[in-house]
């Protein structure tokens, strides 16, 4: 057999122009709802198209637009101009209620991911309960990480590219100071009613659903 014949089929063809790859790109995140990640980009592309260099194009056409191309964790998408936002808010709007529990345990993870349950209810001073873990995986805005090559190799847990995606961040690196979640509520110097009396947190979720919630939160 020649080496011919053990060359790589993609490159007996010429790829796309960058103007056609843009427009694909394009396409693809315009019909897509979630985020697309680079590779997936270039799995629906021909071969030897350069979603990347796409992109980075496409961003520039978009920039000052009403619509503007947003990088969400590691993959990319439309989204309205930040200050349109505005114009897409609904007049009744529907809270999704957050236990204080919930609100710290995923404020930690944010700010510590990856983070295993010992380490979140070290910090909080608070043993953390299944559900405010369940109801935070069902949210999707944390997921399971890696675990950890300690003994009983525990699970951690990091926030999802949803969580990014629902607050308008691109990483975790752009979450605001502390400072600032202290302002908006999120955090506060206050100890646990929990931690005092040595209550597990199940007992006292439905009393404080309704109680320090941050406009964060709201759906």
């Amino acid at each position: 057999m020649s080496d011919t014949d053990n060359a790589p089929r993609d490159s007996l063809f010429e790829p796309p122009v960058m103007a056609e790859q843009e427009r694909m790109v394009e396409a693809i995140l315009f019909a897509t709802v979630d985020p697309v990640t680079v590779k997936e980009l270039g799995d629906r592309m021909p071969h030897g198209s350069d979603p990347a260099e796409a992109l980075v194009s496409l961003r520039k056409r978009y920039e000052g637009r009403g619509v503007q191309v947003v990088r969400v964790g590691d993959a990319w998408a439309f989204r309205t101009a930040a200050d349109l936002g505005y114009l897409m808010q609904r007049e009744v709007t529907e809270t999704r209620k957050l236990s204080r529990a919930a609100v710290e345990t995923l404020a930690i993870i944010a700010y510590h991911q990856p983070v295993t349950r010992a380490e979140i209810e070290e910090i909080r001073g608070v043993a953390v309960s299944r559900g405010t873990v369940d109801q935070l995986l069902e949210m999707d805005w944390i997921r399971f990480g890696r675990r950890r090559m300690t003994p009983g190799r525990p699970v951690t847990f990091v926030v999802t590219q949803a969580f990014l995606d629902h607050f308008g961040l691109e990483s975790a690196r752009d979450l605001p100071g502390l400072a600032d979640l202290r302002a908006a509520g999120l955090l506060d110097n206050r100890p646990s009613p929990l931690a005092a009396t040595g209550q597990d947190e199940d007992d006292a979720d439905a009393l404080e659903a309704g109680e320090g919630q941050s406009e964060l939160f709201e759906d």
